[in-house]
Order: C-alpha cells, then sequence, then structure tokens
C-alpha cells in the first residue's frame, strides 16, 4: 500500500475534524478533550521558530558578509512589500465596491462577540507613530526580545551578530559552525514534530467548527464568499503576474508549498511553516542570505491576506450600518492601513488589532466588529494562506531581482515547460 503523503495525511485530519466538530457542535467537552492537543502543536512549533531565524540569519549574512549588499536587499524587500501590501489593500477596496457584502444584511440576525480583549491592545497600537515602531526595532535586550518573540528586533539583532562574526574572520568561524549545527539540528526536529501535524489540525479544526457551527456562516456567507474570492484572486492574478514577471509560475510555488498551504490554513497559523518554507524556497533556488532574511521580515511587513481582509473587511462594516464611504475617505482607510498593518504580527488576533486601530480613525463604528468575530477564525485561515504564498513569493523575487536565484533542474525544467 502505497504511503499517505504528509499533505493528504493533514487533509484527512482536516475533514475528521470538521466532521467531529459538527457531529459535537455545542458541546462544550470537545474543546476541552481536543484543544490541548493543538496547542501542544502550536506551542512545538513556536518553540523553533525562534532559533532557526537566528541561526539561519547568523549563518547566511556571515557567509556574505558584505553590509552594502545586505542593505541593498534591505531596501529592495521593503519597497516590494510596500508595493504588493498596498495593492493587496486597493483589491481589498474595491472588491467591497463592486460586491457589497455589508449590503442589506440584518444585524438583527447576527450573535455578537465580546472583543474587549483586542481593545487594550489596539489603543496601545494607536499611540505608536511609524518612528515608535522604527525605534522598537531595535532591542535594548536581544534575550528579552528572543523570550517574547518579537520578530523584528530579533531579525535586527541576527543581521548585526552575523555580520560582527564574518567582520573577525577565522575566529568566528567555530561560532558559524555553531550556528549552522543549530539551524541543522532545528530542521530535523521541524521534520520530527510535523509527523504529529495531522493530529494537530484534526484538533485545532475541531474545537472550531464545534464552537461555531458550520451554520454560523450562513448570515454573512456573501462577507465570507468575497473574502474568499477576492483571495482568490489576488493570489491567482495579481501574485500570479508578479510571479510571472519574475519568470516563476505561481502554480508550480503553489505545487511546492502543497503541504504548508493545507497545514497554515488549518491552524491559521503561519508560524506552523515557517521553517519549512524558509527551507524550501531554499531548495527552488533563493540562496541562504535571501530566504532567511526576507520571509520572517515578510511575518511582519508583507500580510498580504490580512491587509486585502482588513480593507474589504472596513467597508463591509460601513456597508452594513448604511455608511456611504466617499472616495477620499476611501483613500484615507487605504493610507491608514499602509501603517497601522506594519510591524504587529506578533499582536494576538493581529487583523482584529489593526482593523480596531483603523476604524476609530477613520469614523467607523468599532462595534461592528463583534458582529463577525464569530467568523473570523474562518476567515483567518484563507487570508493565512495567502500569507504563506506572498511571502514564500518575495524570497522568489528578491532573489532573481538581486540575480542569485539558482533553481534546480527539476523546477527549471518545469517553469520552462510552463
Amino acid at each position: 500500500m502505497k504511503k499517505i503523503s504528509l499533505a493528504g495525511q493533514i487533509f484527512i485530519g482536516l475533514v475528521l475534524g470538521i466532521i467531529v466538530g459538527a457531529v459535537f457542535f455545542g458541546n462544550p467537552a470537545v474543546a476541552s478533550y481536543l484543544q490541548p492537543i493543538g496547542d501542544i502543536f502550536l506551542r512545538l512549533i513556536k518553540m523553533i521558530v525562534v532559533p532557526i531565524v537566528v541561526a539561519s540569519i547568523v549563518v547566511a549574512v556571515a557567509g556574505v558578509g558584505d553590509i552594502k549588499q545586505l542593505g541593498k536587499i534591505g531596501g529592495k524587500t521593503l519597497l516590494y512589500f510596500e508595493v504588493i501590501t498596498t495593492i493587496a489593500i486597493i483589491v481589498g477596496i474595491i472588491a467591497a465596491n463592486v460586491f457589497h457584502p455589508g449590503t442589506g444584511v440584518n444585524m438583527s440576525e447576527l450573535d455578537k462577540t465580546d472583543i474587549a480583549s483586542y481593545v487594550d491592545t489596539a489603543e496601545t497600537q494607536e499611540t505608536k507613530s511609524m518612528i515608535t515602531t522604527l525605534v522598537e526595532i531595535v532591542p535594548t535586550n536581544p534575550i528579552a526580545a528572543v523570550a517574547e518573540g518579537d520578530m523584528l528586533a530579533i531579525i535586527f539583532f541576527s543581521l548585526v551578530f552575523g555580520l560582527g562574526i564574518s567582520a573577525i574572520g577565522e575566529k568566528g568561524k567555530p561560532v558559524i559552525a555553531f550556528f549552522q549545527g543549530t539551524a541543522d539540528a532545528m530542521f530535523y526536529a521541524t521534520n520530527q514534530i510535523m509527523k504529529f501535524a495531522p493530529f494537530g489540525v484534526f484538533a485545532l479544526i475541531g474545537v472550531t467548527v464545534s464552537k461555531f457551527g458550520l451554520e454560523s456562516l450562513i448570515p454573512l456567507g456573501k462577507l465570507v464568499l468575497t473574502v474568499y474570492g477576492t483571495m482568490i484572486f489576488f493570489v491567482i492574478g495579481v501574485l500570479g503576474l508578479v510571479a510571472k514577471l519574475a519568470g516563476y509560475n505561481i502554480f508550480k510555488l503553489i505545487l511546492t508549498l502543497k503541504d504548508e498551504l493545507i497545514l497554515a490554513f488549518s491552524t491559521a497559523s503561519s508560524e506552523t511553516v515557517l521553517p519549512r518554507i524558509m527551507d524550501k524556497m531554499e531548495k527552488e533556488g533563493a540562496p541562504k542570505h535571501i530566504t532567511s532574511f526576507v520571509i520572517p521580515t515578510g511575518y511582519s511587513f508583507n500580510l498580504d491576506g490580512s491587509t486585502l481582509y482588513q480593507a474589504l473587511a472596513a467597508i463591509f462594516i460601513a456597508q452594513m450600518y448604511g455608511i456611504d464611504m466617499s472616495i477620499s475617505e476611501q483613500v484615507s482607510l487605504m493610507l491608514v492601513l499602509m501603517v497601522t498593518s506594519k510591524g504587529i504580527a506578533g499582536v494576538p488576533g493581529v487583523s482584529f488589532v489593526v482593523l480596531l486601530a483603523t476604524l476609530g480613525t477613520v469614523g467607523l463604528p468599532v462595534e461592528g466588529l463583534a458582529f463577525i468575530a464569530g467568523i473570523d477564525r474562518i476567515l483567518d485561515m484563507g487570508r493565512t494562506a495567502v500569507n504563506v504564498v506572498g511571502n514564500s513569493l518575495a524570497a522568489i523575487v528578491i532573489a532573481k531581482w538581486e540575480g542569485v536565484f539558482k533553481p534546480a533542474k527539476t523546477s527549471s525544467a518545469i517553469n520552462k515547460a510552463s
């Protein structure tokens, strides 16, 4: 009997989780039994993310050792991220105006969810300026940054440390060997942890369905269809065009990432696949110093699915309340999202926090979020998968932009055929 692939095992876990959740809908015992399994899987992944990011960046930067080259890569990366996320915001705004998912929604039919836990975090974010965010990228204590999972601060310290190791020449070789060994060990640990992924997916999706039920999607079905339809268009249309301009094929990328996309979609967590997409994009042909910097940085600055959703959801709430936003007001919404959506990937419920910080700024009722909070997990699954595709493609685009992309023979043959 042919062995079932990891993608197949995760998909089976997903289907079984949906079935169990639907059968035991409304039964709190399901969450009490399954949630610990899902939490253990997520914690296992989070346990190895920081060591892999630190070790990979240190090894890659020490190998390059050219601060001018790294600065050029960083500048190109941030420019690319800003352009793509701005396009994602525009696509979300256009979709909301074309399909009007909030028009005609009867709010009396919707359940309100308590969003108080997000309010304080959003208020904290509102008080932060872009300058403050940039200042906080530089950690006063790198150990504290690692403990808190502050990815931008971790990346900054790793870059500085890698350059320092490169500068001391022969003395730095034992340190490079240590971090290379750490990276190899953590990637091995990742492969072992992934064997537990089908059980984690089964548990997490089972809890979600048992809590909210599939029928919770019906009153907001138009929003769900609009969000997913727009995200599919963005991946195939926008990212597909970007990939083609870079000489790559978006469907090849999706096929390469099939395991990671199913896992990210099922768990609604992009952290679960960070180590694997770094490894896969390196095998696709993007050098280690590109994948090690671009992909982790993208987790804070290139959340394509999240920014698209935030734009669409903001206008959905306006439509639901019968508020007609003018073109200038929608441009203001776009400009605010361009700022509020950056650099807070580590904040729990990041999309909700960004929306809370944004709605008040552009004069929309914040309480409208309480009506869509119940289905946010379902929407989060889709936008997480889009974020994964966007960040993986970014590594390829930057590598090609730098002229250092070296595809494997099989990848090259497929791309030429397409």
